[in-house]
């Protein structure tokens, strides 16, 4: 097991990809897999720093542990920030028009 522990900064994605990417390459981890991974990384961390601990700056631990029978990978993301329990919203209104959503903070398009 790898750790990885920075500050939940937009601009630490890279910092971030990079060090779970060494992790997968020393498994010769396919590139359509990789790139999977890295749209998560965006998404995950991104949120983090975006969302956790705004207008703050605070800390995430990422852990990487890889087992090979059967080969896997898991990937944590680990902070102290402000919860999100998406079931706790209310579904977006999809008879609304794409602009109306986008103002509403709903940035899904159906």
């Amino acid at each position: 097991m790898k750790e990885l522990t920075i500050d939940a900064a937009i601009e630490n994605i890279a910092t971030v990809t990079a060090f779970i990417d060494e992790q997968l390459e020393q498994w010769d981890c396919p590139m359509k897999t990789k790139m999977q991974v890295h749209i998560a990384i965006d998404e995950l961390f991104g949120n983090i720093a975006y969302y956790a601990y705004n207008p703050e700056i605070g800390i995430v631990t990422v852990r990487v542990e890889v087992t090979d029978n059967p080969l896997a990978v898991v990937i944590t993301f680990i902070d102290n920030g402000i919860p999100y329990d998406p079931l706790a919203k209310d579904n977006p209104d999809i008879t609304l028009s794409v602009e109306e959503r986008m103002s509403m903070g709903w940035a899904f398009i159906w």
